[in-house]
């Protein structure tokens, strides 16, 4: 049976309705639910309703408009805490920070997006760095380059040339073959460098976490102020306790313990 046919269009409206309130600015109104779920007024009235009152979202009694209920924080509660690499990983997110001061996290890899799970804070942060849950780009880290400096070099550039995203600042790469280098040159060194790709005035490195058959789950990142460093020191001083951690990590993996062939670790054509 196609997996399309085992698909329950409630469900999958429900989710519809989660997503868009999700993604939007704030607190939304039925009106601005329908229209970004692609609902009529009337099912995102039913969805909303029964979200509401199962916790996934909250109601502003005065202005009757919905924003993501305590559940929803919950739910990512539950599954931090039941994924076994984050639990694995912790210790030694906070003993790299602790060598190296700055800021360190762990990411997951889903398609073309890295998504954070761990954050260890620095002496200056921003709020979104602060936050886990947040997805981006793979193409556009150093994380998600050093992920792809693991993969088959086909494979890579097949993901490569299919999810170029919006440029994030004015450095962000957006040409495919400058981005293919930064993979090449990540594939010999072990470890890749973004400079202010992702938010101005930043550095990073990023090294993969692999699976005992070598596939690619996740990355560390560590990342400091361009105000501090410039991005070759940053490397020298940096790669070397990054890449070890992450190895690692890789070597603690055992068959099927952290993942199986999941969609997480799939690639967008897969």
């Amino acid at each position: 049976m196609p997996e399309d046919a085992l698909l329950v269009g409630s469900v999958e409206k429900a989710f519809r309705v989660l997503h868009a309130v999700r993604e939007g600015p704030g607190a939304m109104s039925l009106g601005e639910i329908a229209a970004a779920s692609g609902l009529d007024k009337s099912a995102a009235q039913r969805f909303s309703h029964t979200l509401w009152r199962l916790g996934y979202l909250e109601k502003d009694a005065r202005t009757r408009r919905f924003s993501l209920g305590r559940q929803a924080l919950e739910t990512a509660f539950h599954y931090l805490r039941t994924t076994p690499l984050v639990e694995v990983a912790m210790p030694v997110v906070a003993e790299l920070r602790r060598s190296c001061g700055e800021r360190v996290s762990m990411s997951l890899w889903e398609g073309a997006s890295l998504i954070y799970v761990i954050r260890q804070q620095s002496r200056r942060e921003y709020f979104w760095s602060s936050l886990v849950g947040r997805r981006v780009p793979l193409v556009s880290t150093a994380g998600g380059r050093a992920i792809l400096a693991t993969l088959p070099p086909e494979e890579a550039e097949a993901l490569v040339r299919r999810a170029i995203p919006a440029a994030l600042t004015p450095r962000t790469l957006t040409d495919p073959a400058a981005i293919l280098e930064q993979v090449r040159r990540a594939r010999a060194q072990g470890y890749a460098l973004a400079v202010e790709e992702v938010s101005a005035g930043e550095v990073t490195l990023g090294a993969a976490i692999t699976r005992a058959d070598g596939r690619p789950v996740a990355a560390l990142h560590i990342a400091g102020s361009l105000g501090e460093w410039k991005p070759e020191a940053f490397a020298a001083s940096f790669a070397p306790l990054l890449v070890e951690a992450a190895q690692g990590l890789s070597r603690a993996s055992q068959p099927g313990r952290w993942s199986s062939d999941g969609e997480a670790n799939k690639s967008p054509e897969e």
